[in-house]
């Protein structure tokens, strides 16, 4: 016990950099936090903008002398409070994280040990293995998963696939390719980092085949086994079918089941779930994705519909030795001991423990709570899909399959509905009660909602057309 008349003990004793005051300015950063918590508690009417004193502090040049940390902090809060973020329950573009503030605390206490799980990290290895396997175990991949936690979506997918491509050439991480052509196929609507994929591992843009999709925007199956027997016959080299478990555009899920026939055991079948694989834990859409255990390999962004913070990626596996004979080296300054490092089965030398936020979540809020909460957001994209068909003013284009819905405002006749769609997304950004992105399906422009955020009511849900409506009343009242 200290009593009244010790003087007071330096912040951090012997440290170079010390924090001066750090109890009371960790006291003040969790009230920074804590005020934007309850700032995404509630929509609010609109988006603050930079305005001057921001653009001020942002175009200073470096500075050489201290400042008060407390200060820093609230300018810090002030920035990101003018910026866009995807934690507010009317943020429906694009596909967004949602802060679980669980997620936030465990960054916190992440970033202040910052272990690096990229070599041996004692418990930290063990609590990544364990959320790895409850990831497994929760999308219902394998009980007994392996894998890794990866910087993002783009970053697992590479992983996989250069694991895959090992596995089709032995030895092309050494050698190279050579002469040998090597192809990818997947759906014509799946994201872009299958195509980033192919051109950092030599493979070729060129060479992802881009399979049509059949009525249910899924990759057509036959045509995937076609290309394949084509490629075969030019002498072609097939790397991975990847399956997407929920496109990005409309959320359509790619028939797993059907592609893993036509893979066999030759055929690496990688499964891009980053923002739909959730949804297999749930009882109104787990039937999408028949087949999933039967995959070499499955991504899920945890920062997507997982809703834990930017960024966690987990790489699903049945085992490690593809990624081993893909990644394993030797090198002085970090020799093996009895078992492998984790660097040697990843890309990433420096890996922050991304899964604790993850572990944090399902050991505080269970998994059953997680699961509820991704069925009310396909409840949430059901119910906007209803409104839309019920108000003649608007028209659904896709039936959702997960909770991507794409519509469009009808304009008056006469005016161009592409235009006039496009003209109300600008309106809806600089309206700021409600966010949604433009989009083109099958050619035409429509407004898209995606919902992942835990923090979406119905309510939230019934504001989307409301505002739109809003804004055409008002573009249509401009229009001379």
């Amino acid at each position: 016990m200290t009593s009244t008349s010790d003087p007071p003990k330096p912040t951090a004793p012997g440290s170079g950099l010390p924090l001066p005051d750090r109890d009371h300015v960790l006291e003040h950063a969790a009230e920074l936090i804590a005020e934007a918590w309850r700032s995404f508690d509630h929509p609010r009417p609109g988006q603050p903008l930079p305005n001057d004193r921001t653009r001020e502090l942002l175009s200073r040049p470096l500075p050489s002398a201290p400042t008060d940390p407390n200060s820093a902090l609230e300018q810090a809060a002030d920035v990101l409070d003018r910026s866009l973020a995807q934690a507010r329950p009317r943020w429906f573009a694009y596909i967004g994280s949602s802060g679980l503030e669980i997620g936030v605390l465990a960054d916190a206490l992440m970033a202040s040990h910052d272990v690096n799980v990229a070599n041996s990290a004692g418990a930290a290895d063990l609590l990544e293995e364990q959320t790895i396997r409850w990831v497994g175990q929760f999308v219902g991949f394998d009980d007994n998963a392996r894998g890794l936690v990866a910087a993002g979506g783009t970053i697992a997918n590479l992983t996989a696939l250069t694991a895959a491509r090992e596995r089709a050439l032995p030895g092309v991480r050494h050698e190279g390719a050579g002469n040998r052509k090597m192809a990818l196929y997947c759906s014509a609507e799946a994201h872009y980092s299958v195509r980033r994929a192919a051109e950092v591992l030599g493979i070729g843009g060129r060479n992802v085949r881009a399979i049509p999709i059949d009525e249910h925007r899924r990759m057509d199956v036959t045509q995937c086994a076609q290309a394949i027997d084509k490629d075969r016959h030019n002498g072609v080299i097939p790397i991975a079918v990847v399956a997407t478990a929920g496109t990005t555009l409309t959320g359509a899920v790619d028939d797993i089941e059907a592609l893993a026939e036509v893979c066999g055991d030759e055929v690496w079948l990688h499964v891009d779930g980053a923002y739909g694989l959730p949804a297999a834990s749930t009882h109104k859409a787990g039937h999408l994705f028949k087949g999933l255990p039967t995959a070499f390999s499955a991504t899920v962004d945890a920062h997507k519909w997982l809703y834990v913070p930017k960024a966690c990626s987990v790489l699903l596996m049945h085992d490690l030795e593809a990624l081993e004979h893909a990644f394993s080296h030797y090198e002085g300054y970090m020799p093996h001991g009895e078992q492998l490092h984790a660097v040697d089965r990843s890309l990433e030398y420096s890996r922050p423990l991304r899964g604790l936020k993850l572990w944090l979540a399902f050991t505080v809020h269970g998994a059953d709570a997680i699961r509820a909460a991704i069925e009310r957001n396909l409840h949430q994209a059901e119910l906007l899909a209803d409104l839309v068909t019920a108000d003649q003013g608007f028209e659904l284009l896709v039936e959702p399959q997960l909770s991507a819905v794409c519509f469009r405002h009808l304009p008056p006749p006469g005016t161009d509905p592409d235009q006039h769609n496009m003209a109300l997304a600008r309106a809806v950004a600089a309206d700021g009660r409600i966010l949604l992105a433009p989009a083109e399906v099958d050619g035409t422009t429509a407004l898209r909602a995606c919902f992942v955020n835990h923090r979406t009511t119905e309510d939230d849900v019934r504001a989307i057309l409301t505002v739109v409506a809003d804004l055409a009343t008002d573009l249509a009242t401009a229009t001379p």
